[in-house]
């Protein structure tokens, strides 16, 4: 099996909606109960994984709800406990996304565990379902399309939407027309599902997993259909679970996390030693913004080898949009900034293949589309962009524009899962308290839909991705320990 994975950060498109279409009867857990199935593992092939690293398929079914549904492949790689004596059984790493693969995982972000959580477990990744190298699906999107800033409903520079539902109809026509059978069969319970599959075929009977942002939402969904196969859950950088609007309401969450992290890159943008210091002082920085964005949105500047090919205003929109989830990242924001106020632009950044680009997408609407039904109506765009423009300048109405799944040709199989405390506690969650992403807030309301099985450790630190990436010393401890030894705080903590 060839190795093929691509690192690709905040390409995934998000999404969900207040209003459900009639839905079928929903796949039950016991539906999904595995057949005895057994991974052979082999040597991964391709480059830059760790020797250790071994690679096998599980075959799926692609509809759960059909007894004769064709099999599909889900590529899944492992790195065995360092410590086999010591061996409590297997960590899953879940990626985030919608349409994002852990099958690098054990071989990168995985070594950054301490030596008593790698001697613990094997660690796993997997490619979801759809996204290649297993059986992948791809909606056939033109190149214009495939920008980020496309891929992110930008309204146009007055607040219309209707070029947002005009893109909307094209992508959903495209992945009706080349999406194939699987596009349909793209959710995160079917995810969820494919999760159980694969405990089966390691041998365990119970998995311990650390799932990141949309990850968090994956391993929520598999607590709750399959509670008593859970061990030791870490879920980072948390997704709101709301079951009437699901990745909308993910989407609509940048307003609050935007306005909870541009402080902080503020800050950074106005310190006297940085060579990328755009203004004098901290509270200049958001006025210089948005002025730069206004202007660009009148006079955008030709950016050749760009997608688009000019720096406009909602280009630089999504720059900052992305450049937050990091504080490492705040240079190319600071960057950009200073080019447009020269009236220059940087080097285009580079961009994954297209084809990798044109997959992640397939999987995202997919995904995102499938979990719950969106409101189609013009109207309710139009009047939620124009308040949610008056109160969140910074993002400009996006958070709560249409996606693809407002023109979605196929109704929700079943209906979104609704998390709740039912089930052993055995969560950990742990949350940055500014996450441009998966902001506090929304956290907050998984922390409240699990009730007694979670306690929330939260991290007073910056970015997306809490656990050994943008936490604080205080938290990494916290959830090695818990994944080391099962010791947990006895309630929710907050880590200064």
């Amino acid at each position: 099996m060839t190795q093929r994975t691509h690192t690709i950060r905040n390409v995934a498109i998000v999404g969900v909606s207040t209003a459900l279409l009639a839905v079928t009867a929903p796949v039950t857990a016991s539906v999904a109960a595995s057949p005895s199935q057994s991974l052979a593992w082999t040597d991964c092939e391709g480059s830059g994984v760790d020797h250790r690293q071994q690679c096998a398929t599980l075959h799926v079914p692609m509809d759960y709800a059909d007894p004769d549904s064709p099999l599909i492949d889900i590529d899944v790689s492992r790195i065995p406990s360092e410590n086999p004596e010591a061996r409590r059984g297997t960590l899953l790493l879940i990626p985030g996304g919608p349409g994002g693969s852990s099958l690098n995982d054990p071989s990168e972000k995985g070594q950054k565990l301490p030596k008593d959580v790698r001697d613990a477990y094997d660690l796993v990744g997997f490619a979801p379902r759809g996204l290649a190298p297993s059986t992948p699906v791809d909606c056939g999107l033109n190149h214009g399309d495939l920008g980020i800033s496309k891929l992110r409903p930008w309204p146009a520079a007055d607040g219309s939407v209707d070029g947002n539902m005009a893109t909307a109809r094209r992508m959903a026509d495209a992945c009706a027309a080349n999406g194939g059978d699987l596009i349909r069969h793209l959710s995160t319970a079917n995810e969820a599902r494919d999760i159980d599959r694969l405990r089966a075929a390691l041998g365990e009977r119970k998995l311990s997993a650390w799932g990141v942002s949309y990850g968090t939402y994956v391993g929520a969904v598999y607590a709750q259909l399959f509670p008593h196969r859970t061990d030791r859950i870490v879920l980072d950088s948390n997704d709101n679970p709301d079951p009437t609007r699901v990745a909308r309401a993910w989407l609509a969450g940048h307003e609050q996390g935007v306005e909870d992290t541009f402080p902080d890159f503020a800050a950074w943008a106005s310190g006297p030693d940085n060579p990328d210091r755009v203004a004098l002082r901290a509270a200049d920085v958001r006025p210089l913004f948005l002025r730069l964005a206004a202007r660009l949105d009148r006079d955008p500047l030709p950016w050749p080898g760009a997608n688009p090919e000019e720096l406009n205003g909602n280009v630089l929109r999504q720059t900052m949009l992305d450049s937050l989830y990091s504080p490492s990242l705040y240079p190319t924001l600071a960057k950009l900034m200073r080019a447009a106020q020269q009236g220059t632009v940087p080097p285009a950044p580079a961009a994954p293949p297209e084809a990798v680009l044109q997959n992640v997408a397939a999987v995202g609407a997919g995904t995102m589309c499938n979990d719950v039904a969106w409101p189609t109506s013009e109207a309710v765009y139009e009047k939620e962009v124009a308040e949610s423009r008056a109160k969140y300048p910074l993002t400009a109405g996006m958070p709560r524009n249409a996606m693809p799944c407002a023109a979605w040709p196929y109704p929700p199989r079943e209906a979104p899962v609704r998390i709740t405390g039912r089930g052993p506690s055995d969560i950990l969650l742990v949350q940055n308290e500014r996450d441009v992403a998966t902001p506090l807030s929304g956290a907050r309301k998984l922390r409240e839909a699990f009730g007694r099985r979670a306690v929330m450790v939260t991290v007073n630190s910056t970015g997306h991705d809490a656990y050994l990436a943008n936490g604080n010393a205080c938290g990494d401890r916290t959830v090695s320990r818990f994944l080391a030894t099962g010791q947990r705080p006895a309630s929710d903590t907050y880590c200064a």
